[in-house]
């Protein structure tokens, strides 16, 4: 074994923060190698590794050795994979991220990392999981809403075209690994688990154990403060390693423990970890700094098991421990020193929990806190991250909005202050936020649906502001989701059918119409639901009952149009009409005598789309919707010249350039459209003298206005 320190670092605290090369002796921890999902970032500025370069050695030579597939003439059709194994707190995750970064060279297109474990050890879903590489790699090729075997399927082929480096971390199961194996050899998996991965082919296993002496001495004295503590009582620094059965990550919390209290002798800390009554040599440092924290910072770490995917900052813990927020940012960096947390590298400002400290932490919250406490702590922490968000979306209204009206009586510290301060930083916490709201959806037993829902709200409003449509809606059509699993539990019939109404949209933007058909017939029935029993109860039927089944009508029959059933496009326009008609809806049902027009066009049925599109249009000339009016008109003209009547054609789109005057647009396009309409109707007839003057008098409009249309 080298001298060579191996310095535990990342996210899931066996890679707990620890010494680095020329830092100072009480600094801060180094960052982790890639938090988040996605590709990784590059070399930690300085970071060393403890005691691992036979390790690393080993790796790469199996890296480099053929494989036993391939010696005996039959090499697999998949990527090979490197398996790191250990207990949580052997430093594994880092000894993965220092191979990945010294491999990453042979792999030009870089090193992409997934955390295949979440807080608490729920295994990640591989959809997300798949999700987040895709977006790591380029433009998701992937709409809102497929499936997990759609999603894998795209990866490999993503992965199959590139040499890159994949590593997994915390896995849990051989099928995990399995699921996001590219199929081609070109590229290279590093797997971080506790054990074998049993059913992964071929698959080269690293097991990494605790520390050599030497390497577990040097890493308690880069955190305990001072060298010479440790060199003055070699014989005691041993017996402290020992203690913490040499795993990088106690060495750490113990070399923070002593680093706290620089009148104290490592003697003091090695005795003081002998009489703590645990075996496990992880929890027995964590031990011994929890029990010497006071009351506040006691209360704030046990409360870091609460927080969303294990991402906390001062607003957060503040939040969670009910402190003030100067409290809990000084306590935060003082479990820094203490190793308890990581500076987090996705989310600045913010603070990454230990993984492997997780159950210990949970163990505390169970311990201390009660059940109803714990709720309580969860709904302050979403009121808060509530609150960001909307100053969040705030920030992107205009000046005197209602929206700014309110943000301005916020907390300064809540406010932004320009709009891209507030988009960095949703984009830092969008795993944590989202994770928040699954958490509010799945636990609690449903005292969270409140709040749940308005930080769904909140986040999508906050989605809408700050990314493109097409970039927020995989994650978008998560949210509605979980609307609808909040809705479903708590029989919310409004909730339910708007849910589902949206996830339909997305499905039918996304080329699911089939998927789409399925959530506007649930929404129309569950709207239908609310409006009987609103009969039975005597009481006056809901507005947004009656707007939900009027939506959903329309989208089934706009499902249809685009797949091109016009005979059931038609059937669901006319209920949809005919709701509307009840509801003595003007405005809609004008639109609807125009979409009925255009199916009955469409399809070839000139009769009836001349009667939907005159009902549309005099529906439009009452509302006094003179440029709607004018459209109408245009399609009356548009189907008589199909029907080859010039002088019908003629006619109409003369009264449809009137209605386009008084409509007076700004840009002139349709107006400047209906009198290249009107020549060519005029030439038909014979008047060329006439339409040679409508064209004069299009093309001077368009040139005035600097614009072109085309006419069909």
């Amino acid at each position: 074994m080298t001298d060579q320190v191996a310095q535990p670092a990342g996210r899931d605290g066996e890679a707990a923060p620890g010494g680095t090369a020329g830092r100072t002796e009480r600094g801060g921890a180094e960052t982790a190698h890639g938090e988040e999902n996605g590709r990784e970032t590059g070399r930690r500025s300085g970071a060393r590794l403890y005691g691992r370069e036979s390790e690393l050695a080993a790796m790469r030579a199996d890296m480099e050795k053929a494989g036993l597939h391939t010696l005996s003439g039959r090499p697999v059709p998949h990527s090979r994979v490197l398996l790191v194994a250990g207990r949580p707190g052997s430093g594994r995750t880092a000894l993965a991220g220092e191979f990945a970064r010294r491999a990453a060279a042979a792999y030009p297109d870089g090193v992409l990392r997934a955390r295949l474990t979440g807080p608490g050890g729920t295994p990640v879903p591989t959809e997300r999981t798949a999700r987040d590489l895709l977006a790591a790699l380029g433009p998701d090729p992937v709409p809102a809403g497929a499936d997990e075997d759609e999603l894998t399927e795209a990866l490999r082929a993503q992965l199959g075209r590139r040499r890159a480096l994949l590593l997994l971390d915390d896995v849990t199961l051989p099928e995990q690994v399995l699921d996001l194996l590219p199929d081609t050899r070109d590229c290279l998996v590093v797997a971080v688990a506790s054990g074998p991965l049993a059913g992964v082919p071929d698959v080269r296993p690293c097991t990494v154990g605790g520390l050599g002496r030497e390497a577990a001495v040097a890493l308690l004295a880069a955190r305990a403060g001072a060298p010479h503590r440790t060199t003055v009582d070699p014989r005691s620094a041993e017996r402290v390693a020992e203690a913490c059965g040499h795993l990088p990550a106690a060495l750490v919390l113990a070399g923070g423990w002593l680093a706290a209290r620089p009148k104290l002798s490592v003697a003091d800390a090695a005795k003081r970890l002998q009489e703590q009554p645990v075996t496990d040599p992880l929890e027995r440092a964590f031990r011994l700094v929890a029990e010497s924290l006071t009351r506040t910072p006691a209360r704030v770490l046990r409360m870091l098991a609460l927080a969303p995917d294990g991402l906390v900052d001062a607003h957060t813990a503040s939040s969670l421990a009910n402190c003030p927020v100067a409290a809990a940012r000084q306590i935060l960096e003082e479990f820094l020193r203490m190793g308890l947390l990581h500076r987090s590298t996705r989310a600045p400002g913010c603070y990454a929990v230990p993984r492997c400290l997780d159950p210990l932490l949970g163990a505390q919250l169970a311990e201390h806190e009660s059940p109803e406490e714990t709720v309580l702590a969860r709904a302050r922490m979403l009121e808060r991250t509530v609150r960001r968000l909307r100053a969040c979306h705030a920030v992107t209204e205009p000046e005197g909005s209602e929206a700014r009206r309110r943000a301005a009586f916020l907390p300064r510290t809540v406010r932004f202050t320009t709009r891209q301060e507030a988009r960095e930083w949703l984009e830092a916490r969008r795993p944590a936020i989202l994770a928040a709201a699954r958490l509010a959806v799945a636990e609690g037993g449903g005292r969270l649906d409140g709040l749940a829902r308005r930080l769904i709200a909140a986040l999508s409003r906050a989605f809408d502001a700050h990314r493109s449509p097409e970039e927020a809606a995989p994650e978008v059509y998560r949210l509605h989701e979980l609307v609808l699993d909040v809705a479903e539990r708590a029989s919310l019939r409004r909730e339910r059918a708007a849910a589902l109404l949206n996830l339909g949209d997305l499905d039918a933007r996304s080329g699911r119409p089939e998927r789409a058909l399925v959530r506007y017939r649930a929404a129309l029935e569950t709207a239908r639901e609310g409006t009987s029993a609103a009969r039975e109860a005597h009481r006056r039927e809901s507005a947004q009952d009656h707007a939900a089944a009027a939506r959903a009508l329309e989208s089934i029959g706009s499902t249809y149009e685009d797949t091109g059933d016009t005979e059931r496009a038609a059937d669901w326009y006319g209920r949809a009409l005919a709701h509307h008609q009840r509801r003595d809806d003007r405005a809609a049902a004008a639109r609807l005598h125009g979409r009925l027009g255009a199916v009955h066009t469409a399809a070839g049925r000139h009769g009836a789309a001349l009667r939907e599109w005159r009902a549309a249009a005099a529906a439009f000339r009452r509302l006094g919707d003179a440029g709607a009016h004018a459209r109408a008109l245009a399609e009356i003209a548009g189907v008589h010249e199909r029907e080859g009547r010039p002088q019908e054609t003629a006619r109409v789109c003369r009264q449809a350039v009137q209605a386009a005057r008084e409509a007076d647009e700004q840009d002139g396009r349709l107006h400047a459209a209906l009198l290249l309409r009107l020549a060519d109707a005029c030439e038909r007839t014979g008047d060329v003298r006439a339409a040679g003057l409508h064209r004069q008098a299009a093309e001077a409009l368009l040139n005035s206005h600097n614009l072109t249309v085309q006419v069909e």
